[in-house]
């Protein structure tokens, strides 16, 4: 019976936040060019920290990328996270990289669940 009054309490505790964070995913939209983003701009990359924005920086400075996947010659890019980015990397134009919260939609069947009377 205890058990039974700790899980009650703990999924009241927990529920809104669990909800609020199941209700919106972060999503990226747009690109950053290698050769003229600043550090923040950089930094906007999933996965890409400061420290990883200021060796990318250091790197085109002794030389220009050539091609996207030269990112994977700065300490700290593999492959696999060259992978998870190249889709926000561009060479020229503009950078026009944006972090948004998208709403995600309720999974199906779940909607009765919390009406019911």
């Amino acid at each position: 019976m205890k058990w039974a009054w700790a899980w009650v309490l703990g999924c009241v505790l927990m529920g809104p936040g669990l909800s609020e964070a199941a209700s919106s995913r972060t999503q990226y939209v747009g690109v950053v060019n290698l050769n003229e983003a600043t550090a923040a701009e950089l930094d906007l990359l999933p996965g890409v920290g400061e420290k990883a924005a200021q060796r990318i920086l250091e790197h085109r400075k002794k030389r220009p990328f050539g091609r996207v996947e030269e990112l994977v010659r700065v300490k700290g890019f593999g492959k696999k996270k060259f992978l998870k980015l190249r889709a926000h990397l561009a060479l020229s134009g503009p950078t026009t990289l944006k972090v948004e919260k998208v709403p995600v939609p309720p999974s199906p069947g779940k909607e009765g669940l919390a009406t019911n009377p």
